[in-house]
């Protein structure tokens, strides 16, 4: 039976190549249920997602990530539909609490149920070929709008019996969208789905909503609404970028972004479309921290790596080793911030520059230089990123802390921010002024042995610390509140790429974090910081601390 069935199909194949027979446009039903995984390369998502589809009844659910979050559509409550959002909710008295939020639809924009396969409308039959062993039919549809060209391509297998062009439903197994750019010359999107489970019968009580829940509006900025009610409306159907597109024009109305010219407006898009895409998929996963769009989003990741600047060193520093043996039986506070002792100076922004490691020296200083004098100064990024070459910092491409002490050492001292000058997010001429130096530094310490319980004491007895992490990850960027924990960082010496100052630590249901300050804005983070997880020494905050001792 299976032969005849594959002899039948490439005998079909080839009438159809020769203009005799096509094959009926593939037929999903009016209702489904399907489970698959969409990946975008280009985002670095891969989201498991299962969905039910009933377009008589005008009805659609859409769980993600295993129902960590599930959204529904009911086109026929109300005047123009609701859309609804179930999700964990974690407040100060609740623990990962389910909680509903609805969005109704509008004359301008109603609800209508989302399916998770293609509109296949434009379609046009393209050849038979095995996909995993298996005898599909190949449909595609390529259309071409301003610069873009976006080429949409579905493979599909229908009942044995109905080989020869009957009206049966056929089954997808994968679904490629490539979209190229001609103004950029490159591909600017790309996204995969892997479809399984494929079935016309379910039972409709998928789509009440849980017993005793009720759903209340949803909280935050009003512009992401139809987004986060309806994710795969964005993920699958992107002939136009629909809410993000619109999403990208509100960021630039918020970040006062003016593009010189339309090669660079579609290049900003496209990073901040996959980068969008990144933060609400992730947000959808259940993660002990939460992700924002932010400042950064309209950056590529390359970009985004200019702005790590962190060098591993080639040789060993100078510095002392840390005295754990003098702080045997020295008891640390449960929770420790020297922001609240005003050790800690606001947060800045380094912008699109190398310079992290002057941050985090100066930062080192100024605590160390409170703790010392009770003054907080504001000490010069710029000096360090100009004047310290000589001690093998490369100013805006990169460098380190303990050469940045080094070159104090040498010199007597740092400038304040106010001698010296304003910090320009880039390399400038030195100007020193030995009259004006403050912060004389007698020598520096390295608590780099790993451990957390040395790093407490060293914060607890020396004030913030300098300390290297690997940073190197789309999920750090966009960070916004919550313990962050990511399973691929580093914490070896050579994963360090972005040096930060931790200026505390404390616990947050039940997860330990170092409480750091970074210096990529206050529009970055929880205000310009990150809470960072204690476990597994994750990204490596306990691999290469210093402090400084002033003389």
């Amino acid at each position: 039976m299976r032969d005849w069935y594959i002899v039948t199909v490439l005998l079909w194949s080839v009438v159809a190549t020769e203009g005799k027979a096509l094959p009926s446009v593939p037929d999903f039903g009016k209702a489904y249920h399907v489970k698959g995984v969409i990946s975008l390369p280009y985002a670095e998502i891969k989201e498991p997602f299962e969905a039910w589809f009933d377009l008589k009844g005008r009805t659609s659910r859409i769980d993600y990530y295993h129902g960590q979050v599930s959204t529904y559509q009911m086109g026929m409550e109300l005047p123009w539909g609701s859309s609804y959002k179930i999700t964990p909710e974690t407040t100060e008295v609740e623990l990962n609490i389910m909680k509903c939020f609805q969005v109704n639809g509008t004359e301008e924009e109603p609800v209508t149920p989302q399916g998770s396969l293609p509109d296949l409308q434009g379609f046009m039959f393209l050849r038979m070929e095995y996909y995993e062993g298996v005898l599909c039919e190949v449909w595609q549809n390529v259309t071409v709008v301003g610069h873009k060209k976006n080429t949409y391509t579905l493979w599909v297998t229908r009942p044995e019996e109905g080989v020869m062009g009957g009206a049966e439903l056929t089954t997808p197994l994968y679904y490629e969208m490539m979209g190229y750019n001609t103004l950029l010359g490159s591909h600017y999107d790309k996204y995969l789905v892997d479809y399984k489970d494929f079935s016309s019968k379910f039972d409709p009580k998928v789509f009440a909503l849980p017993d005793g829940m009720s759903c209340g509006s949803f909280p935050g900025p009003g512009v992401e609404h139809h987004l986060l009610a309806n994710p795969m409306k964005d993920l699958i159907h992107t002939s136009s970028l629909g809410h993000a597109q619109r999403l990208f024009g509100h960021f630039k109305e918020q970040f006062g972004r003016r593009y010189g010219d339309e090669r660079e407006h579609e290049k900003r898009e496209h990073a901040f479309v996959h980068n969008l895409r990144y933060v609400h998929s992730m947000n959808r996963a259940g993660l002990s921290f939460s992700l924002a769009v932010n400042s950064l989003s309209d950056l590529s990741m390359s970009e985004l790596s200019a702005m790590r600047g962190r060098n591993g060193g080639k040789r060993p520093n100078n510095g002392l080793p840390f005295p754990m043996h003098l702080y045997t039986g020295v008891q640390v506070p449960d929770q420790l911030d020297w922001r609240l002792y005003g050790a800690v100076t606001p947060v800045k922004d380094q912008a699109i520059c190398g310079s992290c490691w002057s941050f985090a020296t100066t930062g080192a200083v100024e605590g160390a230089l409170f703790l010392k004098s009770g003054s907080l100064q504001v000490l010069s990024q710029q000096m360090l990123v100009d004047c310290s070459w000589g001690f093998g910092n490369n100013g805006c491409d990169g460098g380190e802390e303990w050469r940045a002490y080094e070159w104090i050492m040498k010199h007597g001292g740092i400038a304040t921010t106010e001698t010296y000058g304003s910090y320009m997010g880039m390399n400038g001429l030195c100007h020193l002024n030995t009259s004006q130096l403050t912060a004389r530094v007698q020598s520096y310490t390295n608590v780099t042995s790993g451990d957390a319980e040395a790093l407490k004491v060293a914060l607890f007895k020396h004030g913030p610390v300098a300390v290297s992490i690997d940073a190197g990850h789309r999920s750090f960027v966009f960070y916004s509140h919550g313990v962050y924990y990511e399973p691929t960082c580093g914490n070896t010496t050579d994963s360090l790429d972005h040096a930060v100052l931790a200026v505390g630590y404390g616990v947050m249901e039940a997860e330990p974090y170092w409480l750091v300050k970074n210096s990529w804005s206050t529009y970055w983070g929880n205000d310009g910081y990150i809470l960072m997880s204690m476990k597994d020494n994750n990204c490596g905050v306990t691999t290469d601390a210093t402090y400084v001792t002033l003389a």
